[in-house]
């Protein structure tokens, strides 16, 4: 089973050779490796062309955002199963791919694979401190304000192709509404590993400013209510249950 790993990124000369090498040391032997670059200027394509393989292909243009770039990504994917790598994240560990394969080629009919995250610091990625733990799906979840860890989250290119890839309309929170337009399908099947599939250095985009916090929140209201799964209460839910996040975290251990 070929799996497709896409990484849109833009001047991220720090961390974009570890998340290559997560993806390069994976012991699942069928990967492809899709590089989206949006026209970095501070060596990060010095660094993926040194590393260019036929495994990692690359292109490097303009685009109009991360979630337009990750949807070029994927348009230039082949694989059965599709996922991310963000340009400051990486996979947690050489098997992650191997039980992700493992888990889609047990029954044809799974649309979806997600695991855990953890939030670790970015000068210190051994550092933890925000751990995402999830829980197997059920759609009553959704109007909870539930949703998997995006980073964590594979699916199989047909629910892409039948439903539709990232919304460029939503700035913030395309994830989001994939995840619900994907997730509230009839009869859509998700299996949960309880297992941290990927490591995410703190401060992101959705979390960078007050102004971004609240179009974040505007934007998923606008999600909830595009998908049809819920409204005020179930944006309230979903902030709501990020809270237990930062309880039990672990400072010194991956």
């Amino acid at each position: 089973m070929l799996i497709s790993i896409v990484t849109a990124v833009r001047n991220r000369a720090e961390t974009i050779a570890e998340a290559v090498a997560s993806v390069q040391g994976q012991s699942h032997p069928a990967v492809e490796h899709v590089v989206q670059d949006g026209g970095s200027t501070d060596g990060t394509l010095a660094i993926l062309r040194s590393g260019e393989t036929e495994q990692l292909r690359l292109a490097s243009e303009p685009d109009s955002g991360i979630y337009d770039a990750i949807n070029r990504g994927m348009a230039r994917t082949s694989g059965e199963v599709i996922g991310l790598v963000h340009s400051d994240d990486f996979l947690a560990s050489p098997q992650v791919l191997a039980h992700v394969a493992h888990a889609f080629a047990a029954d044809s009919s799974i649309d979806a694979v997600y695991g855990d995250l953890d939030y670790v610091t970015a000068a210190d990625t051994a550092r933890i401190v925000r751990r995402w733990r999830s829980e197997p799906f059920t759609p009553a979840l959704l109007i909870r304000g539930w949703m998997p860890p995006h980073p964590a989250l594979f699916v199989r290119r047909r629910v892409i192709e039948q439903y539709g890839a990232y919304d460029t309309s939503f700035r913030i929170s395309a994830d989001y509404d994939a995840v619900l337009r994907w997730f509230s399908q009839p009869s859509f099947r998700a299996v949960y590993i309880p297992e941290v599939f990927v490591k995410m250095r703190t401060g992101g985009a959705s979390n960078a400013s007050l102004r971004h916090i609240l179009r974040k929140s505007r934007e998923d209201y606008r999600a909830l209510r595009q998908n049809g799964v819920g409204g005020a209460g179930a944006l309230f839910a979903k902030n709501v249950s990020k809270l237990h996040q930062f309880v039990a975290r672990d400072a010194t251990t991956a």
